[in-house]
């Protein structure tokens, strides 16, 4: 236990901007990272020793899921859907029911 918290002392983090593909690239390779950090920008944590790509973090040091190889036929096929956002909705408050003031203002003047 204490051995692999001693290996992650030694782990590099190198920082990488997410393309619109979804993938990052690290010593002339694609990786791919969970389609989500789209645009952003993270962490590889990698082996220096084996030169490979362990995961993603962000900059706080939050694990963010796994980087893969690039399947360059997979990935080139894949869809590709952006999380769904909340609507933006222009929620118009209704205001005095017109016709109800002026129903009201009729027969108060009657009585």
């Amino acid at each position: 236990m204490l051995a692999a918290r001693l290996d992650e002392l030694f782990l590099h983090r190198i920082a990488r901007h997410v393309r619109r593909d979804g993938t990052v690239s690290f010593n002339g390779k694609r990786f791919e990272v969970p389609y989500e950090l789209t645009g952003q920008s993270v962490l590889l944590v990698v082996d220096p020793h084996a030169g490979t790509v362990l995961r993603v973090e962000s900059q706080t040091g939050q694990a963010l899921g796994a980087a893969t190889g690039l399947d360059v036929v997979a990935n080139s096929r894949r869809r590709r859907q952006r999380p769904l956002a909340e609507p933006v909705t222009n929620a118009v408050t209704p205001g005095p029911n017109l016709l109800e003031l002026v129903h009201q203002h009729h027969y108060r003047q009657e009585a």
